[in-house]
């Protein structure tokens, strides 16, 4: 699981970093709660709705050997 990083404040943690350092992209499932979601939400509003992540090693055979 991941979770988005937070610095002093409790302001989230952003960084450059270079193009070069990025190895693959990852599939992210969102951790559901108990209570049913708004079918307002969007695919751009998980980021900000969600805390925590599952990382799918599934997505792709080359993600499952990352991920062992």
């Amino acid at each position: 699981m991941v979770k988005p990083a937070f610095a002093a404040q409790n302001t989230p943690h952003f960084a450059v970093i270079h193009i070069d350092t990025i190895f693959r992209a990852a599939h992210l499932i969102p951790v559901f709660g108990t209570t049913p979601l708004s079918p307002s939400i969007k695919f751009y509003h998980v980021l900000d709705i969600f805390k925590l992540f599952y990382v799918n090693k599934f997505a792709d055979h080359h993600a499952f050997e990352i991920a062992l």
